[in-house]
């Protein structure tokens, strides 16, 4: 910093907030620190008692905080997303599509462990929206060291590879198919309020039914409708019904016989305990099609594991056996009488 006459300070860059007082009317911020000097700035500033200010240096190897945002952006800024102009050392970054959000979360970690910078952001793999915040980039100082912001650029790259900290996968639009399992909803002992709710879920995010097709508790026949399903062309297979540890269900031996990869068969997650989700690879056609297996408690209770995981399924983002373990924690919903997910604990 230096120290420079008022009048002679057009083009600089203050190092400081500048505060207006007027008595009885407001004390309030005329110009914030790393702003730049105006010919129209100079009344302003004199009438606030500034003669002298603080200025910006200019030296070699010392970076200003807008320039070091710039860095950190380029860390993050991905397709789908927009930014805003640097200020303050602050860069916006909100999502361009409606979207699953993914994050480097070693990434993200190594960058708030340098210090002098940030990068907050919202949680990862929720659905975001066209115009919705997701992270906000942060200089600390109004100067930092050119060598930090160089240091931390060249390894965050070699910890991604290269790739933006954060991406949001566009959802697909899937064609679904559901295979309704359960004697009573068969035989017309009873009306199948199940599908109903999945049609709805998965058209939050663009899918539609291709096909659904009712059967009783026979796991042979399931097998086979899947099967056909998938041959058929959908995208991806739901099963209701049967889920759970009674003789007669059968759901979950129906899909491992189709010859899918069960992931897991049961989830860390309540309501939704009994989960199954696998994927059927149809290598002549390159597809890797998920085959979920939902508990009865998706019917009926508000948020469960499939509103955690249909999201990833929809955006083509492969779920694993550890990313399951780890929603244990906020894998308990509250159920509150009245819902505010996904603003809430429930999965995060």
């Amino acid at each position: 910093m230096k120290v420079i006459k008022t009048v002679d300070a057009v083009g600089s860059v203050l190092c400081h907030d500048i505060t207006q007082i007027i008595k009885g009317v407001k004390k309030d911020t005329v110009f914030r620190k790393g702003h730049v000097i105006t010919e129209e700035d100079i009344p302003v500033l004199l009438s606030v008692g500034k003669d002298n200010i603080y200025v910006w240096e200019n030296k070699e190897g010392i970076m200003h905080e807008n320039d070091a945002a710039e860095v950190l952006c380029s860390l993050c800024l991905n397709e789908n997303m927009n930014r805003s102009e640097a200020k303050e050392g602050k860069i916006n970054i909100s999502a361009n599509c409606h979207g699953l959000l993914k994050i480097n979360k070693e990434a993200l970690k190594l960058v708030n462990s340098y210090g002098q910078m940030m990068i907050a952001s919202i949680h990862g793999n929720f659905p975001v929206v066209k115009g919705e915040k997701i992270a906000g980039t942060r200089i600390i100082p109004l100067m930092i060291e050119e060598e930090k912001m160089l240091d931390v650029k060249e390894k965050v790259n070699k910890l991604t590879g290269g790739k933006p900290i954060f991406e949001i996968k566009k959802f697909k639009g899937k064609k679904v198919g559901i295979v309704t399992t359960g004697n009573e909803v068969y035989y017309g002992r009873i009306k199948d309020t199940f599908t109903p709710v999945i049609i709805d879920k998965i058209s939050e995010f663009g899918g539609e039914l291709f096909e659904n097709i009712v059967l009783d508790d026979d796991d042979k026949k399931v097998t086979k409708a899947i099967i056909e399903l998938i041959d058929k062309g959908a995208d991806m297979v739901v099963c209701t019904g049967g889920m759970s540890v009674d003789p007669d269900d059968k759901t979950p031996l129906a899909i491992k016989n189709t010859g899918a990869n069960i992931i897991s068969y049961g989830s860390p997650v309540l309501p939704g305990a009994m989960f199954l989700i696998s994927y059927y690879n149809k290598a002549d056609e390159g597809r890797n099609i998920p085959v979920l297996g939902l508990p009865g408690c998706v019917m009926y209770s508000k948020r469960t594991i499939f509103d955690l995981i249909l999201p990833r399924v929809m955006a083509d983002d492969e779920v694993t056996a550890d990313e399951l373990a780890d929603l244990g924690e906020g894998g308990l919903c509250l159920e509150c009488d009245t819902c505010v997910f996904p603003k809430c604990t429930f999965g995060r």
